[in-house]
């Protein structure tokens, strides 16, 4: 019996980046062999060991046989004469096929390590094609490892081209897309998620909302990229400097997505963009299952950015009403995600990535002049006022003096 570390641990090694978690192939043993010496199994598809001391996963070497259609369709072998190299095999990409002996010896059957050195995302073997799961994973490893230089082989996004054609993506469960979508967009470079995805032709299956904003004008003045889809990869790359909540990021992916949906007659205008966007959020939300919290934020800054963009320039009852609609003064942690999302897409535009978004400060400073009234006393002084009405008076007043005193301050 013989263990080996495997996977993204041997690979961030060799990277000379933080090994996060540890995953070893136990080869020539059987699932009695490691409970005799106290490891703990878990899991159900296939036999998965706890180490008894540091709780590191350990697998028995495995083959496995496709058995039908999706991501779950296998059969697996994980008999005591199945060998590393056979186990390496099944993996996905090269640079995750490698392993290292407990004396420090590197395994590298199928050239991952100079695939490493090529900053070559690549395809193990034609076994790549059985799990459509696999497109989604090579454009999050792209997100994940895009800043250090990493590109899709050729030959792979063929494969994934020839794999979203035959309709196997359509067996994906929404559960496992919303993780890698969520794990693509907390990397380094979420927007080489979507923009593999579209590559491969998986984004119109995966996220058609987003997808069809690829091609859409936007005017040139505000956007001098022009086209809706690069704005939204833009957008993503900003995001990725300024938070690295998953929401926030979420958020900033499907903000515009209302832009296809317009009168196309009235292109490269999209008057009412913002509440045409919401059913389409609503769509991705349910067919995802995407968490509460993230849904929730991302219709906020779908019908709410462009307010944000021209606060400056709104009426004292228009701005509190944007803070009511945002719920800002019970939950101004969710605020300043909003804020954050809106400064990704005032940012994500050519020529506009470094400019200063003076909006988010001033919106703040008027929620906190805002939060400093007394509630409690003012409802003691004027006992017979309706107190929702005295209090929404009193918060107008506050915000008209805060927007004349930052007016005095700017001058």
């Amino acid at each position: 019996m013989e263990s080996y570390l495997v996977g993204g641990a041997v690979r961030d090694k060799l990277l000379g980046i933080p090994v996060k978690d540890e995953d070893w192939v136990v080869v020539g043993a059987r699932p009695e062999d490691l409970l005799a010496q106290g490891y703990r199994q878990v899991g159900k598809g296939f036999p998965v060991f706890l180490h008894p001391e540091t709780q590191a996963e350990y697998a028995l070497a495995r083959t496995e046989r496709k058995t039908g259609r999706g991501h779950n369709a296998f059969d697996f072998n994980a008999s005591d004469q199945v060998t590393l190299e056979q186990d390496l095999s099944r993996r996905d990409l090269t640079i995750n096929a490698m392993a290292e002996s407990t004396s420090g010896e590197l395994i590298d059957p199928y050239g991952g390590q100079a695939d490493l050195e090529n900053r070559l995302l690549k395809h193990v073997s034609a076994a790549f094609s059985e799990d459509p799961l696999r497109v989604l994973r090579v454009a999050r490893f792209a997100a994940r490892f895009a800043h250090l230089g990493f590109k899709v082989a050729d030959e792979t996004m063929n494969l994934m081209h020839h794999m979203v054609a035959s309709g196997e993506l359509d067996t994906l469960v929404a559960e496992r897309v919303w993780q890698e979508t969520e794990a693509a967009l907390t990397s380094p470079s979420p927007q080489e998620f979507i923009n593999v995805l579209r590559q491969c032709g998986a984004l119109a299956i995966i996220l058609p909302e987003v997808d069809a904003l690829f091609g859409v004008p936007q005017p040139k003045k505000y956007h001098p990229e022009i086209d809706t889809g690069v704005h939204t990869l833009m957008c993503l790359e900003q995001v990725a400097k300024l938070s690295d909540d998953s929401a926030v990021r979420y958020a900033t992916l499907v903000h515009d997505v209302g832009k296809a949906v317009t009168d196309q007659s009235k292109w490269p205008s999209h008057f009412g963009h913002e509440t045409l966007g919401l059913p389409l959020q609503n769509q991705v939300a349910k067919r995802l299952r995407i968490p509460n919290e993230h849904a929730q934020l991302a219709a906020l800054v779908c019908e709410h950015h462009t307010k944000l963009h021209r606060v400056q320039q709104l009426r004292p009852t228009t701005v509190l009403s944007l803070l009511e609609s945002l719920d800002a003064l019970r939950r101004p942690e969710r605020l300043e995600k909003f804020l954050l999302a809106c400064e990704a897409d005032a940012r994500g535009r050519t020529g506009f990535e470094d400019r200063d978004y003076p909006q988010r400060a001033y919106l703040t400073a008027i929620l906190e002049a805002v939060t400093l009234l007394d509630i409690e006393a003012l409802l003691a002084d004027h006992p017979n006022r309706s107190p929702a009405e005295l209090i929404r008076d009193e918060r107008l007043q506050i915000v008209s003096g805060k927007i004349a005193e930052l007016e005095i301050t700017d001058a």
